[in-house]
């Protein structure tokens, strides 16, 4: 038996929030680079579809249930060491000012964007180190870093998330894990928007409308350049917004 040496072992990566959007994106260029991938994400009918596209493996759990997670965490540990966890499973919920949002949508996104970063990178912290090291890489965005009116519920969950990110680079100093943030700013996603403003397919075109904004693919690329730097690089923050987006307020549009 031929045992493979190190350098013919492909790195591995977790990538949440994989069924669609910047997540199946980055599963998707990750395998054309060949890593190899485990994809994660409710919707086990999308997994199977990417896994068939792209020969990536799946698991698929509600990350907001730590059974769920702990099942991941087992499943992924059988299958090998483990060279990266993408944070990306996330997502808005209503646009509302601070006096009338809704205390549950609220309570939703911080489960989804926070909480379930933290129940992964928890679970896969152990098996990045044991492997020697690897990548926690938290996707948050420009929500992260200003507000905006009727966005409160969102910036504040990925500040927090954000959170997570700084303090764990001053908590693991001197450990082989570097923590990494991807912000995006404006993406055009099939779900994002339409999922933000409960299926209204007008309301979240307009989003977009009159500009071009980033593309999943756009901040794919950006993520895995991020996860290939030499080792002794650690991209604490990355900032992507589209050329027509200035600041969360301050966006080009035309007409036409």
């Amino acid at each position: 038996m031929t045992i493979p040496s190190p350098e013919t072992i492909p790195p591995r990566a977790v990538v949440t929030g994989a069924s669609t959007g910047i997540g199946a994106a980055t599963v998707r260029l990750l395998r054309r680079q060949g890593w190899d991938v485990v994809a994660t994400a409710r919707r086990a009918d999308r997994l199977e579809a990417l896994a068939q596209e792209t020969g990536c493996h799946w698991v698929a759990a509600d990350l907001t249930v730590s059974d769920d997670v702990a099942r991941l965490g087992e499943e992924v540990a059988a299958g090998g060491g483990l060279t990266a966890l993408v944070n990306n499973a996330g997502g808005a919920l209503g646009q509302d000012p601070v006096a009338s949002g809704r205390i549950e949508d609220w309570q939703t996104m911080y489960e989804r964007n926070v909480l379930a970063a933290l129940r992964t990178t928890q679970t896969f912290l152990p098996l990045l180190e044991a492997d020697g090291g690897g990548d926690v890489l938290f996707v948050t965005s420009t929500a992260a870093h200003g507000a905006y009116p009727g966005g409160a519920g969102y910036t504040g969950v990925k500040r927090a998330e954000r959170e997570i990110a700084l303090t764990m680079r001053q908590e693991l100093i001197g450990r082989p894990v570097r923590i990494l943030e991807f912000a995006p700013g404006l993406v055009e996603t099939e779900e994002f928007s339409l999922n933000r403003f409960g299926g209204d397919a007008e309301r979240a075109a307009a989003v977009y409308a009159g500009m071009h904004a980033l593309s999943a693919e756009d901040v794919a690329e950006g993520i895995v350049w991020t996860l290939s730097r030499p080792r002794h690089v650690n991209i604490d923050l990355m900032i992507m917004r589209p050329l027509a987006q200035a600041t969360n307020t301050a966006v080009a549009r035309t007409q036409g």
